[in-house]
């Protein structure tokens, strides 16, 4: 990952363009059933983040990049089960991913939904959620009264660890903005982002898992 993220990043710091484009497109990617759970599009976002600091990037737009491809993201997979229904979930290549799909349905029977919510910051299930919030009947209205604010939550919580990991480390070390690249800056906002959204998983998931619990032990 590294050997990749390196020349990456160190192309896109010179052309912002680009780099926005690609926020935008790991954002939306993220979104989409089986396809978001490969493409690493939070290790991404976090990595291009570090560029905010040494002034390559603007966060207004970063943070504009990332909600608009998560909003056309979970969009469109939303209405994709919206328009098939529960057909969906049993049709490839969803089929290929039988406990991701169990376990995002669990998620609306633990959360209702508000599952929509919890799963942005919960991979790989945020891939599918949407998907399985249009098959499972929600209403339009409902869905994006929820998952807008959602990814309002999720762009910044993304975003703001490595701009902070990485400001932190200039003004600590003491070292020039313009060598975060050669330093593999982008690293440490990785870092940091993944320890705030690894304790959100945590929650989430402990709380997941004692309403499973106990489910089991009313049956």
């Amino acid at each position: 990952m590294t050997s990749f993220l390196d020349p990456f990043i160190a192309f896109v710091s010179a052309h912002a363009w680009l780099a926005y484009v690609t926020l935008f497109l790991a954002a939306l990617l993220e979104a989409v059933p089986v396809v978001g759970s490969v493409v690493p599009g939070s290790t991404i976002i976090l990595a291009l983040s570090a560029l905010i600091p040494g002034g390559e990037l603007k966060l207004q737009w970063v943070l504009l990049a990332a909600a608009c491809g998560a909003v056309l993201g979970d969009g469109s997979a939303y209405w994709v089960g919206h328009r098939q229904q529960r057909e969906i979930l049993n049709t490839w290549p969803l089929t290929n991913y039988p406990r991701v799909v169990e376990e995002s349905e669990t998620f609306f029977q633990r959360f209702g939904t508000w599952a929509v919510f919890f799963a942005r910051f919960v991979p790989p299930i945020r891939a599918f959620v949407p998907v399985t919030a249009g098959a499972l009947g929600m209403r339009p209205s409902r869905f994006y009264a929820i998952n807008i604010p959602a990814i309002l939550v999720w762009a910044p919580a993304h975003v703001l660890p490595g701009v902070l990991a990485v400001s932190a480390l200039h003004e600590y070390a003491g070292m020039p903005h313009h060598e975060h690249v050669g330093k593999h800056l982008w690293m440490y906002a990785v870092a940091g982002g993944a320890i705030i959204l690894g304790l959100a998983i945590w929650t989430i998931r402990r709380r997941h898992g004692s309403g499973k619990a106990a489910a089991k032990t009313l049956a």
